[in-house]
């Protein structure tokens, strides 16, 4: 293989950062083509957990070259706390690090705006990050937003930027009563900003274009989950870029026949952070079978603890349908180890009719009934297992139930945060 795109299956949180990481490490070029910083990952690194928000997780490997492409949009401030964390961990990113000038910048009054939709929404609301992220979007589609290529040049930007800021203090001041934001005071942090992201501008979408004509080994980093997607996933209750490995490719500026293996990254159960359904959350009683500081689900980017529930089904193989996932990364097996009796949710039933994908409205996915196969636990400490070989018979049974009812077959299995806990049953990039 020489491309590879990396999808969360399911909500995010699946665990895409270690998979990328322990990938990355045999790869030439990391790409991260949509979100902002309103993703997170968390890799551990010689017991030292590390976290990132925008920054492929692949810049902790010296030999790869990453790139942020277009697809994305940027927090310039955020961006450079990441760089400068990266320095104090004594991280060499010299001539590894680079941005797209097509990606947008998120200003102050997106993160303002972002804040106070939220409000508005009262009991609506969709539980977003507070980033800026969606407004930013925003400003991208109804093309009022502005890129790093204009944000790098000082008298382009001061026009482009008091065009905007007029239409922005006028819905700040007449719909939600707040102080206007002042014009010269908002370009004279963006030119401070602006000399500082100057040097980590390239042309990353003619690199990535070469690079895969040449067959270096290129993986493409997804953020958030196939869930959150803004077309297809759990609307209104998702993302504001398109999650699925199509919208990685548009966000790199690359066509689908460039990408060799769609790698989807499942969790052995699911999980949920933010507002919107659960179908098969567990119950009071469930969740006691859980420490979540021991499962380790608490959000990287919020901090907010995730909501847990069983494996379901129905939602991964409608994800695997949208990426044509060629195979499957499954996390967190190791968290079921202590169970008598597991769940996986096959099919829904909705007004008595049986469901193979979740149905498109968010009021009919709210009272779906679960329709479960329980299996029989393991009860065998599996974060030791270094071979597939060792793992319980239960377990394997287990694996093989949810590749059957996904219809892709799983490759990697994670039992542990740990680079090392990781156990590969197909081969990805050659050496």
């Amino acid at each position: 293989m020489s491309s590879i795109i990396v999808v969360g299956a399911q909500w995010g949180d699946e665990g895409k950062g270690k998979i990328t990481d322990i990938l990355a490490k045999s790869a030439d070029f990391v790409v991260r083509a949509q979100g902002g910083n309103n993703a997170g990952h968390t890799i551990l690194r010689d017991s030292q957990e590390i976290r990132f928000h925008l920054i492929p997780s692949g810049i902790l490997h010296p030999n790869t070259q990453c790139l942020i492409t277009g697809g994305t949009v940027i927090d310039p401030g955020s961006f450079l706390e990441e760089v400068d964390c990266l320095k104090k961990e004594g991280i060499d990113f010299t001539g590894r690090l680079w941005l797209s000038n097509y990606a947008h910048v998120i200003f102050p009054y997106h993160k303002l705006l972002d804040k106070l939709y939220e409000k508005q929404k009262k009991d609506q609301f969709i539980g977003t990050t507070g980033k800026g992220i969606g407004p930013c979007y925003a400003d991208r589609i109804s093309r009022t937003g502005i890129r790093l290529a204009e944000f790098v040049r000082p008298d382009i930007l001061k026009q482009r930027l008091k065009t905007t800021l007029f239409s922005k203090n006028q819905e700040l001041q007449n719909i939600f009563q707040q102080e206007p934001m002042l014009l010269d005071s908002l370009l004279e942090e963006c030119y401070q900003l602006s000399a500082k992201l100057k040097p980590f501008i390239a042309p990353v979408e003619e690199w990535v274009a070469e690079a895969l004509k040449m067959r270096k080994k290129v993986l493409f980093e997804g953020a958030q989950g196939a869930l959150l997607d803004n077309n297809f996933g759990s609307y209104p209750y998702v993302t504001s870029s398109n999650t699925i490995a199509s919208g990685v490719a548009t966000g790199a500026g690359i066509g689908p026949t460039k990408i060799d293996h769609v790698l989807g990254v499942v969790k052995a159960y699911t999980t949920r952070v933010g507002e919107g359904p659960l179908p098969t959350v567990f119950t009071e009683e469930e969740q006691k079978m859980f420490v979540v500081s021991k499962a380790r689900e608490i959000g990287t980017t919020t901090g907010r603890t995730r909501r847990m529930g069983w494996f379901d089904a129905c939602l991964v193989r409608y994800s695997a349908g949208l990426n044509g996932f060629d195979s499957m990364a499954l996390t967190k097996l190791d968290i079921l180890d202590t169970l008598d009796e597991i769940k996986i949710c096959t099919h829904y039933r909705l007004d008595g009719v049986i469901l193979e994908s979740p149905p498109p409205l968010i009021e009919d996915l709210a009272r779906v009934e679960p329709i479960y196969e329980v299996l029989e636990g393991w009860r065998k400490e599996t974060s030791q297992i270094s071979s597939y070989e060792e793992f319980p018979e239960k377990a394997v049974y287990y694996l093989n139930r949810i590749s059957e009812l996904i219809d892709v077959p799983i490759s990697m299995i994670s039992v542990g945060p740990d680079r090392k806990s990781t156990l590969f049953l197909q081969q990805f990039f050659k050496k």
